[in-house]
Formats: structure tokens, sequence, C-alpha cells
């Protein structure tokens, strides 16, 4: 079983206000049609397993980007977004939080009657997968929320979260069907997380003997049980400190959005009549839509794209949003008329921003870029979940 990661990430009881959950819903689609345009539909699911790259789209979408709140809120907003258009693009989005979640077999027999899939195989898969990880793994991890996305060709994704009360903190659990041998022995390649002692884990293959009478794997030190390959653990601070981007990826797209013009640059013709700010949110976008996993290990740098609900690093720019949504819908609808130009020019924008990297040297003025960003939010539609961003006093005065 390749098991893609799974990510540690402090308990946060916010809400996503309306207009951005619609925001997110728009987006999501958009990213998801982009993806199988260029790549394929299960590339779609290899994608939602790696949970770096989930944590980046959770950011660029304008959710807290280090908060357990984004994988309700992303896996929300994507099954509202995605499952209306499943038979064009062979992605289905069963399950969800708690109720919800508890319905995923009924969703996927329903699938299966429509795709002509083993839905009683996908029922069984989905509930080993959440099995193995509320149960056989016992890591003090409690799932409240299973979301089972699988495409029309058979291959599927889980991505389920736990919460501990202990420690405050949740955990997200990510699943992908390639290479699937067994459920018991050994179907971790990988489990991150921060290490909190012994834990019992009889989906491993030292615990064959405890499958079949006592449970004497219990005793086990945690390495002799996990091959820990990497980890995402997420900090508790809210705010977005420079310790937590690439500097050298963030400046090189500050940098071409804001004092390069598209128009300097062979192949972005097509993305003319964008401004500077949207221009920066839509590269980060393309990254999140065409870049390498490699580009996925700070996800705090996708919340340049479009802010975060509560005002980290800066308000949600929704004139912004909502032209960069509308230039991605656009480049998609002309795509499929055969019309690709605007669609080849926004992937370019991530290549063109990765070149820039080579010589960019990064300055000290990450705290700048921010107070400029909320400076300047007011101009862009800025909103958080306490309200609309204001002008700073000195434009308030001037406007007596």
């Amino acid at each position: 079983m390749k098991r893609s990661g799974s990510a540690d990430l402090p308990l946060h009881y916010g809400y996503v206000p309306v207009w951005l959950a619609e925001r997110m819903a728009k987006l999501g689609l958009a990213v998801v049609e982009n993806i199988v345009l260029d790549y394929g539909k299960d590339e779609v699911l290899r994608r939602l397993s790696d949970p770096f790259w989930f944590q980046s789209l959770g950011a660029v979408m304008g959710m807290d980007w280090h908060s357990s709140g984004i994988t309700t809120s992303v896996m929300g907003a994507l099954k509202r977004a995605v499952n209306p258009h499943s038979k064009e693009l062979g992605i289905y989005i069963c399950g969800g939080k708690g109720n919800h979640s508890r319905r995923t077999p009924d969703e996927l027999i329903k699938v299966s009657e429509a795709t002509g899939l083993d839905g009683n195989h996908l029922v069984k898969c989905s509930k080993l997968s959440a099995k193995v990880d509320n149960t056989a793994i016992q890591d003090g991890f409690q799932l409240y929320t299973h979301n089972f996305i699988l495409s029309s060709s058979g291959k599927w994704a889980v991505v389920q979260q736990g919460m501990s009360a202990a420690s405050k903190t949740a955990r997200r659990y990510h699943w992908h069907s390639e290479q699937l041998t067994s459920f018991v022995d050994d179907p971790h390649t990988f489990i991150y997380g921060q290490n909190t002692g012994n834990i019992l884990n009889m989906a491993d293959t030292q615990a064959d003997s405890a499958r079949k009478g006592v449970m004497q794997i219990a005793s086990e030190h945690p390495e002799t049980m996990l091959r820990e390959i990497s980890k995402l653990t997420m900090p508790n601070h809210h705010d977005v400190r420079a310790k937590d981007v690439d500097l050298k990826r963030l400046g090189a797209v500050l940098w071409l959005a804001h004092e390069k013009q598209p128009k300097d640059f062979e192949g972005l013709l097509q993305l003319q009549g964008l401004g500077p700010r949207t221009l920066q949110s839509l590269a980060l976008v393309s990254e999140v839509i065409h870049g390498t996993p490699s580009r996925f290990k700070d996800p705090a740098r996708f919340s340049f794209a479009h802010g975060g609900k509560d005002g980290h690093p800066f308000p949600v720019p929704t004139k912004v949003y909502d032209e960069t949504i509308g230039v991605l819908q656009t480049a998609i609808y002309k795509a499929k008329l055969g019309e690709s130009e605007k669609n080849e020019a926004i992937k370019r924008l991530t290549q063109i921003a990765q070149r820039a990297e080579q010589d960019f040297i990064p300055n000290a003025n990450f705290d700048k870029v921010i107070e400029e960003e909320r400076n300047n939010s007011w101009k862009y539609g800025g909103r958080t979940v306490l309200g609309r961003a204001k002008p700073p006093q000195q434009h308030q005065l001037t406007l007596f």
C-alpha cells in the first residue's frame, strides 16, 4: 500500500464565511479541471495524497495555512464543486465530516452504479483505511472526517483526519491506491508526526502473531514499527513568518509580478491586461497546478496568493481572487475549444518564476511585504471573518 503521508496540525475551531467558501469552490474546481486537462484524472488523486501539496492548495485558496480546519474546508469545497462535473472529469468525492463520513458507503455504491466499478470493493477499501488509522494504529487520534476520492479508472485516494484531545492537535492521513498489496502488513510506507511515545500498531508486519493472538507489539519502541521518511508538522503560531517560507521562491514570484510585466516575456502575451497583484496570485496558483512535489515543502508561501480568512498573512483580496478565478475559467473554456494559448501561458508562468529563482537573491523585507499587502488590502476588496479591510489612517483622512 502506498501511504503518501500525514500531517499534524494545531486544532482550530474557526469557520469559513460564505463569501470565501464560494470562491474556494470555484478555484478548487478550476485547479482540478486544469490538472485533468494537462495531466489526467489520476494525477488529481496523486496530488491529493501528498500532504504538502494539499496544504499548499488550502493556503492558495485563502484558508489558514497551518490549521486543522484546512482539511474539512478544502475537501468540502472540492466535493461541492467537483461532483456536479464528475461525469466529465472522471473524479468523484465521497464522505466528509461527521455524519457525512458515515454516508461514504452509500455514495460509493451510487458511483459504482454510474461507472461500472466494483462498489463493494470500494466500500471495503474505504472502511479498511479508516479502521487502520482509527483502530489498528492507536496513536491517540480519533477520526472525525473521512473523504474517499476516486476516478472512473478505479484508482482512489483517502484524506481523513483524527483529533487528539491530549495534544490539542489534529492529524491528517493521506492514502493512495497505487501498489496496493495489503492493509495489514506494513500498509504504511510513511507515517509522519511528532513522536508521542509508544503506540500500538496492529498493521505492522511485526504484529502478525499479535493479530492472531495477543497484542505483543504494544511494548515495542515506535522506531521498530514505523519507517519515518519525512514529516509535516505545522507550528502553533498563527501568523506567517519568514522561517515558514522559502524566501527565494517567494521573492522571485513577487519580482516577476511587480517589477517585470508580462509583455516582457515571450509567450505571456495572452496574460496582458492583468495587474501585478493578480499576476502574483496567478503565478502561485499556476505552481499548485503545474509544480513538482519538491515545490510544496513550504505551504505557507502559497498564502501570499489570497491571504487568509483570519487576516494572516493579510486579508483575502476578493477582487484579486475573483479575477484569478476568471482567468483560469476562461483558459479552461478556450482549451476545451482547442484554443490553448491562454492555458499554456498560465503553465509557462510558473516556469518563468522558477527560472527567475536561479539568479534571485532574497532581501530582508519579508515583514514589509506583509505590511504593504495589509495597507493595500482595502483596494483589493480585502476581507476576513471580522469584516472588510479599511484604508490606513492617512487614506481615511483624505476622504473627509
